[in-house]
């Protein structure tokens, strides 16, 4: 249910694409999730709003080393017997072109691992997270703290596992949570029903869009 302490504030929110990778995403990659090149679209209408607004971007992406070391037990051995996904360094483990930024600075693999949170352009960075929630390990919390961020908006690839638990993770840690339904692959409607029982608004990319313009112009009748 929404409230005054879950209502979004768009003056202060930031965009987080989740595992949006090519080797996750095209059609016949390795690891494809179904659904994900269908709702590519609607993330660069997103996208490029916030480019244009001057929203904060956050991309999270997955890196699976060669030897399975840093990899969930759940694909751990899959990774061990050759199978090559997200490999650090690979043109599997970059950014879909479609969502990426114009002229993006090539992705630091050994400093994503480290934890850095590389800016890639004007206001928009990558950060790599070594399980399904954004916020396992990282520091996304600090950064966004830091930068007085309090709504979050996600979108991206496989709803179940990866923007499933980072939302339930932003949200225990009290950010406001938007969940743009057509804007990441493998929603279902049970979800949705979870997700707004917790306060988050559950809102397509047009009526997202929307908002946007309708703050945009606020701020320009204000001055």
């Amino acid at each position: 249910m929404m409230s005054k302490y879950t209502y979004p504030d768009y003056n202060n929110c930031a965009v987080v694409t989740i595992d949006t990778q090519n080797d996750f995403s095209l059609p016949g990659a390795v690891a494809e999730i179904a659904g994900t090149v269908n709702v590519l679209p609607h993330m660069k209408l997103i996208l490029d709003a916030c480019r244009s607004r001057d929203i904060p971007i956050f991309h999270v992406i997955r890196l699976y080393k060669e030897d399975g070391s840093n990899v969930d037990i759940c694909r751990r051995e899959l990774i061990e017997t050759g199978v090559r996904i997200v490999t650090p360094g690979s043109t599997g483990a970059d950014l879909v072109e479609m969502i990426s930024p114009k002229n993006s600075i090539q992705l630091d693999d050994k400093e994503l691992l480290q934890g850095t949170i590389q800016l890639i352009a004007d206001n928009e960075w990558v950060m790599y997270k070594p399980r399904w929630g954004a916020f396992y390990q990282t520091n996304l919390e600090a950064f966004l703290r830091v930068k007085n961020i309090d709504t979050l908006i996600f979108i991206g690839c496989n709803y179940p596992n990866c923007p499933r638990t980072s939302i339930y993770q932003a949200s225990e840690r009290d950010f406001k949570v938007v969940m743009i339904e057509d804007a990441i692959s493998g929603v279902y409607d049970k979800g949705i029903h979870e997700m707004r029982n917790i306060g988050v608004k559950v809102t397509s990319t047009e009526e997202l869009i929307r908002e946007f313009a309708s703050r945009s112009e606020e701020g320009s009748n204000s001055k």
